[in-house]
């Protein structure tokens, strides 16, 4: 009778045919168990909405808590291929994802109880919020995220770092907000005075940051994916660029372009960086000079060798996809291609960010 009330046991997966196997506790999903045992497994937003996790099921029956095909595409899931954050096991399972073997820099996450301490609008729909923790954060790297809750609100929001860490005090951290239609995190924090108003802080997350290597780098963004991007060039302005990079940024119109200055500074102070914003809705009347269209359009107009670089997305998926078809039309290697997709959570089964 007692063994009615006893607790499930944890299933094995296999990662990869010469790795140990994992255990996975019963009720937890794949990229946890993972994460917490050490192997440096691929992730960003944890939520099952940029794709990062992705991997490959080879053998067991897993139970999906979201749809896959809100971010994997047909042939994809046609392969096999599940999101390790959004998988749990119903049988001992193997599967196959690329590790990645340059996250021993990445520390571990932690907590901290911290106030809204300014809000700054950037855009019409864009603002930076800084966040005063009680207890500094580890260390992040430029290009990882948050998870950000407020009180009222059940789920954690991801928020990437707008800041490299030499920009940033130590017990202060800083995210571009984007207003999410019916979004209640973000609307929270973009009407009226949020001042002081308590937030919890968990951090750092994600694989997201720029490699070591002197290849060339072409990184593109769209929208508040340019927070990610900018901590990672304010990195290399720290560190010094020693290497080409290239940075598109895709805006609507004018009204939605921010940090230009800060961009177009960078460089003026560094020969091997160039930045290009483009506008996708303008009108022919527009007094805007600069690059029209699609921010895609301009990859082979860079003069890069695009099979021997490096490539850095961030934005909304449907710029992600086409960029990553054109570079591998290009020749460009999939495992030299490093994305976040900004992909809200109310595009996701009952999500609302």
């Amino acid at each position: 009778m007692f063994g009615l009330f006893s607790s499930k046991k944890p299933f094995n997966a296999q990662v990869n045919a010469t790795a140990t196997k994992l255990e996975v506790p019963a009720g937890d999903n794949l990229l946890n168990a993972a994460l917490n045992s050490g192997l440096a497994w691929p992730h960003n937003c944890r939520v099952g909405s940029c794709g990062t996790c992705r991997c490959k099921l080879l053998e067991g029956e897993i139970k999906a808590l979201n749809d896959f095909g809100y971010v994997l595409d047909a042939d994809e899931l046609d392969q096999g291929m599940i999101l390790a954050c959004q998988t749990r096991l119903r049988t001992d399972i193997a599967v196959e994802v690329t590790l990645d073997n340059q996250t021993a820099s990445v520390v571990a996450a932690q907590k901290s109880a911290g106030v809204v301490s300014s809000v700054t609008e950037l855009t019409h729909d864009i603002v930076e919020v800084r966040i005063k923790l009680e207890q500094p954060l580890p260390q992040f790297v430029a290009g990882q995220y948050a998870e950000l809750t407020m009180e009222g609100i059940d789920d954690a929001r991801s928020y990437s770092f707008a800041r490299s860490p030499a920009n940033e005090d130590a017990d202060t951290v800083s995210f571009y907000v984007r207003r999410v239609p019916d979004g209640v995190m973000s609307n929270l924090l973009h009407d009226g005075n949020r001042l002081g108003s308590k937030v919890s802080v968990s951090g750092p997350h994600g694989t997201f940051y720029m490699r070591e290597s002197t290849v060339p780098a072409l990184c593109i963004a769209g929208g508040s994916g340019l927070a990610p991007i900018k901590a990672m060039l304010e990195q290399c302005d720290q560190d010094g660029f020693n290497r080409k990079i290239i940075f598109l940024f895709g805006a609507r119109t004018q009204k939605d372009l921010y940090c230009i200055d800060d961009m177009e500074q960078l460089s003026a102070k560094h020969s091997q960086f160039s930045f290009l914003p483009v506008l996708s809705e303008v009108d022919d009347d527009n007094d805007w000079t600069g690059k029209r269209g699609l921010v895609t359009e301009y990859i082979n107009q860079q003069g890069l060798d695009i099979p021997a670089c490096q490539a850095y997305l961030c934005g909304p998926p449907p710029m992600i996809d086409a960029a990553i078809e054109i570079l591998n039309k290009e020749g460009l290697d999939n495992s030299q291609i490093f994305f976040d997709k900004f992909l809200d959570a109310s595009h996701l089964p009952g999500g609302k960010r």
